[in-house]
């Protein structure tokens, strides 16, 4: 018996000698060391011998049994630590080559110009208001004092989605869903996108930004219409900006301007960009209609306001010098990256 323990333990040494995978490993586990293994075998053969040689041949076959556990286990350790060197040697980085440059993101110029316009208006104790894209023909047209004859209502001139609801031409329909709920005093802005039937060129696109102000109490003029106005013109263009208001048209507002600033290409000297005349226009404004407050339920006596908007794109054109709308949406690093 004790020869053929030692040759089970020279078999054993062998194999495991062998032994590259933790595989392969298990398997000889279970053919030496499992509850069906060959050294089992020999335990159950034990019990055969006379009874004053078992304890010798046990202590031998426990030993060598043992002996092989613990080659197996040191066997599983080193399998174990040249898989974990070889994973970081694959994983190893190199500290002589040169580092990957990561580049980081930086807001849109309209976006940089939203920011700023927001800024202005609610240092100047204006609330920000957000309103739906998707509007119905009441809060777009009618409420704002635009009757069912007036052309913007052409589906041709406005991007219709169904009889009676379209995409927004303009922010102003946030200001009569904000004073349907509200009652004076209030100051807002309206930020967002807008959508008219334009044909894409260097100062059109069929989508665009507005942001839309609106201001109510008791006591409002046009004095406070000018003055946050031209608060606005120094804070965006710089505190030497001439402003001039001409006056226009505007079904929601009466009297109505147009607000221009002097050139900031020529200086006001004539050039290509204002046409020789030293002006650019850059929003309209006026003091809200009565008729606009009817439709709100506003005391039309008792409270006055005045309304404005301007076009995003054209307030960044003019700040940073660009020439074309188109640049703004076609994604060219080249030209973002200046931002």
């Amino acid at each position: 018996m004790a020869d053929r323990i030692e040759e089970l333990r020279k078999l054993f040494r062998q194999e495991i000698a062998r032994i590259t995978t933790p595989e392969e490993l298990e398997k000889l586990r279970i053919k030496y060391l499992g509850r069906k293994g060959l050294f089992m075998e020999i335990f159950k053969d034990i019990s055969s011998f006379p009874a004053e040689q078992r304890p010798k041949v046990g202590e031998l076959a426990n030993r060598v049994r043992n002996d092989a556990f613990s080659e197996w286990n040191t066997k599983k350790k080193e399998i174990e630590l040249k898989k974990e060197e070889v994973k970081e040697e694959k994983e190893a980085i190199d500290i002589t080559l040169p580092g990957k440059k990561f580049s980081l993101g930086k807001k849109h110029p309209i976006t940089l110009i939203l920011d700023e316009i927001k800024n202005i208006f609610v240092s100047l104790g204006f609330r920000i208001v957000d309103g739906p894209e998707v509007e119905t023909e009441y809060y777009n047209f009618e409420a704002l004092n635009m009757d069912l004859h007036h052309p913007a209502r052409d589906m041709w001139s406005t991007l219709y989605i169904k009889e009676g609801v379209l995409l927004r031409t303009h922010t102003s329909p946030v200001q009569i869903r904000v004073m349907e709920k509200q009652s004076p005093p209030l100051a807002i802005i309206a930020p967002g996108k807008c959508y008219r039937r334009d044909a894409v060129d260097a100062s059109h696109s069929p989508m665009f930004h507005q942001v839309e102000g609106l201001l109510v109490d008791e006591g409002v003029s046009f004095a406070h219409l000018k003055g946050v106005l031209t608060h606005f013109c120094h804070r965006m263009f710089g505190a030497e900006t001439k402003v001039r208001f001409r006056p226009s048209f505007f079904p929601f507002t009466e009297p109505s301007v147009e607000v221009d600033i002097q050139c900031v290409i020529c200086a006001g000297k004539g050039c290509s960009v204002c046409k020789q005349s030293g002006w650019l226009e850059i929003l309209g404004a006026g003091m809200v209609n009565p008729r606009v407050f009817e439709f709100v339920k506003y005391d039309t006596k008792k409270y006055t306001g005045f309304a404005f908007g301007m076009g995003v794109e054209r307030i960044a054109m003019l700040r940073y010098g660009i020439d074309d709308m188109r640049l703004f949406f076609e994604n060219d690093r080249r030209f973002l990256k200046q931002f």
